[in-house]
C-alpha cells in the first residue's frame, strides 16, 4: 500500500512556494510530493469509476502542479483549499471528457449490416429526417450565414458530403453511393459524415 508524507508546516509550504515562483522545479517537486496524500484523499470520492486508483491518483497529480503554479496566496486561499479544487476540478473534467468519447464510439461504432452489405451503426438507424433538417437548415435567408460557417465548424469531408449530397453552391445532387464511390468510402461512412454535419450546422444555426 502506498504511504504518504505528512504535510509540510505554514513555513516550509511558504518557503518552498516562494522558491517555485522563482522558477525552481526542485521546490515545486517537492511541494507535490508533499501534497499527494491530499490527491489520493480526494480521488476516494470517485472509486467507483472503471479507472484504477493509480491512474485518478495521477490525473489528479496534474490539478496539484496546476494548482502549485498558479497558487496567490494573496488571494487569502490557503494552498490546501486551492489545490483541493483544481484537483477535483482535473478529475471532474477528464472524467466528463472519457463519457463524451464514450458515448462518440457507442454511436458510430459498427454494430451489424444492411441489405447491401454494408456497415451500419447505432447513429444510422437512428430516427432522424435528414431532409426535413436541410429544409431546416438551407433557405434564402440561411444560405449566406452557411456559406460563411462551412469552413468554421466542418472538416474538409464534412464540406464536401454536404456540398454534394445537397447540390450546395452550384454542385450537382449526388447520392450517398455515388458519394461513397467518388471518395472511396463505404456508404454508411458517407451516411456518418452527413449526419454529423447536418447536426453540427443546426446547432450553429439553432433550427
Amino acid at each position: 500500500m502506498q504511504t504518504f508524507k505528512r504535510p509540510l508546516s505554514p513555513e516550509e509550504e511558504a518557503h518552498y512556494l516562494a522558491l517555485t515562483r522563482e522558477g525552481n522545479l526542485e521546490a515545486r517537486n517537492i511541494l507535490v510530493e508533499y501534497n499527494l496524500r491530499l490527491v489520493a484523499h480526494i480521488v476516494k470520492k470517485y472509486q467507483a469509476t472503471n479507472r484504477s486508483l493509480e491512474d485518478m491518483i495521477s490525473i489528479g497529480t496534474i490539478g496539484l502542479i496546476k494548482a502549485i503554479n498558479t497558487f496567490d496566496e494573496d488571494k487569502g486561499n490557503r494552498l490546501v483549499t486551492y489545490a483541493s479544487r483544481c484537483i477535483e476540478n482535473e478529475l471532474l473534467m477528464r472524467l466528463r471528457q472519457e463519457r463524451k468519447e464514450a458515448k462518440e464510439v457507442s454511436l458510430y461504432e459498427p454494430i451489424g449490416t444492411d441489405k447491401e452489405g454494408n456497415e451500419i451503426s447505432l447513429m444510422d438507424i437512428i430516427s432522424n429526417d435528414d431532409e426535413n433538417i436541410i429544409g431546416n437548415i438551407i433557405t434564402a435567408d440561411n444560405l449566406k450565414q452557411i456559406n460563411k460557417l462551412f469552413p468554421s465548424i466542418l472538416d474538409e469531408r464534412e464540406q464536401k458530403v454536404l456540398t454534394l449530397r445537397y447540390g450546395l453552391f452550384g454542385q450537382e445532387e449526388m447520392t450517398q453511393k455515388d458519394i461513397a464511390k467518388l471518395l472511396d468510402i463505404s456508404r454508411s461512412y458517407v451516411s456518418r459524415i452527413e449526419k454529423k454535419a447536418l447536426l453540427k450546422l443546426r446547432s450553429a444555426l439553432n433550427v
